[in-house]
């Protein structure tokens, strides 16, 4: 994706910068009288408004009654900057201030964009692609809603807006200082920090961000594996139903328990060439895409260090080669790496859920797993027990 930012206001002086916002489109917000509010302030705080009100016809009291100065000069005095001031304090005093986020919103989701990358040699670039990955659901949620009632800017102590009928896109909006909209509709509100070289970063905030996530990244996956890693969509080579018989039955056995249960974890095996890949991939396609599941796929370096997004509401993990991971720890090799304990962690669930926020998303999520081996020998005992895997089933036909 291409960002076209404006740049022009870049180290300018303010009265640059708000000539730069008026020429880009963004216009003067006038405050405007609320009869319930100003009864509001009356019956709440008569004392300040009766104070304020008094303050003020006494200065203008004062300028209109010098007597050494002409009276066209007490009369101009009147509208000078200091009087305007003066007059535009109190009027801010006596009308609402624009609307603003209500920070106590329990759903918060945050992203800079574009997304820098920084990767070595001796390290997958795993949080660059999930990273990427919370960009591209910020901006989807944006796609999803549309058009925002109101667009804000608040610089050089004036109140801004822009046009919502001149609203192009997010990328081409000049944001000198931190911007706000919101949306009626679905109670949600986005604030756009500023940072140098035109990279900003976006916050959206509502009481309740799950219905606008699960349809911004709907049919997303991500493949985490080593330099390949990239998020798209889940591509399959073949359809469920040209499998073979047991295992279009298996499959409805798997489907069937994706409805019913929040977390499952299936195991297939058997020799190369019986299809295990590629049925993981069908069942990812034509099973989970359309249950809103969002997709991982990982390689023996992303297993290690990965931890289920809190923002996604349904997620499946796929894990091919699961005995090269889950070795038996008895063995001299699967000594050597904790992937064995990270994987039984990930199915008992304790590394994602130990530490959950009871008002978010993580208290409806559902995890399934999908893992393919060449044979189950190798796998920790442990991993198989009953309560971490739910199925397992042998391919014994190759599959072309």
């Amino acid at each position: 994706m291409d960002f076209d930012y404006f740049r022009s206001n870049e180290g300018t002086p303010t009265n640059n910068s708000r000539q730069s916002l008026l020429a880009s489109g963004w216009r003067p917000f006038n405050r405007e009288l609320d009869w319930g509010f100003l009864w509001q302030i009356l019956y709440s705080d008569s004392r300040e408004l009766t104070q304020k009100s008094l303050n003020l016809a006494s200065n203008v009291a004062d300028i209109l009654g010098r007597n050494n100065y002409a009276w066209w000069a007490n009369l101009l005095s009147v509208v000078s900057e200091n009087t305007r001031y003066e007059v535009e304090k109190f009027w801010n005093y006596i009308t609402p201030d624009p609307q603003s986020p209500d920070h106590r919103y329990k759903d918060v989701l945050s992203t800079e964009t574009p997304i820098v990358q920084f990767v070595s040699r001796s390290s997958i670039p795993i949080d660059y692609v999930l990273n990427r990955l919370q960009e591209i659901t910020v901006l989807r949620v944006l796609g999803v809603l549309g058009n925002p009632d109101i667009i804000t800017q608040y610089h050089s102590e004036r109140d801004f807006y822009f046009p919502i009928d001149r609203f192009i896109s997010w990328e081409r909006l000049d944001v000198i200082n931190t911007v706000y909209a919101y949306w009626a509709k679905d109670d949600v509100w986005l604030q756009i920090d500023p940072y140098d070289r035109g990279r900003r970063q976006y916050t959206l905030m509502a009481k309740n961000l799950a219905p606008l996530i699960n349809k911004a990244t709907y049919d997303l996956a991500v493949m985490l594996s080593g330099y390949q890693s990239r998020v798209g969509k889940v591509h399959s080579q073949f359809n469920i139903r040209t499998f073979p018989a047991d295992i279009q039955n298996f499959t409805d056995s798997v489907q069937q328990a994706i409805l019913n249960q929040n977390q499952l974890a299936v195991v297939v095996h058997g020799q190369p060439g019986t299809g295990k890949t590629v049925w993981t991939q069908a069942v990812a396609k034509e099973i989970l895409v359309p249950l809103g599941y969002v997709i991982f796929i990982l390689d023996h370096d992303a297993i290690a260090n990965f931890v289920p997004p809190t923002y996604i509401e349904r997620i499946c993990i796929v894990i091919n080669e699961a005995d090269n991971l889950a070795q038996n720890r008895a063995s001299e090799v699967a000594q050597y790496n904790n992937k064995t304990e990270h994987i039984l962690s990930l199915l008992d669930g304790t590394l994602y859920q130990s530490v959950i926020d009871d008002s978010g998303i993580q208290m409806q999520q559902r995890l399934v797993v999908l893992m393919t081996c060449n044979t189950t020998e190798r796998l920790d005992p442990a991993m198989l027990r009953k309560g971490r895997v739910d199925l397992i089933y042998e391919f014994t036909q190759l599959f072309i």
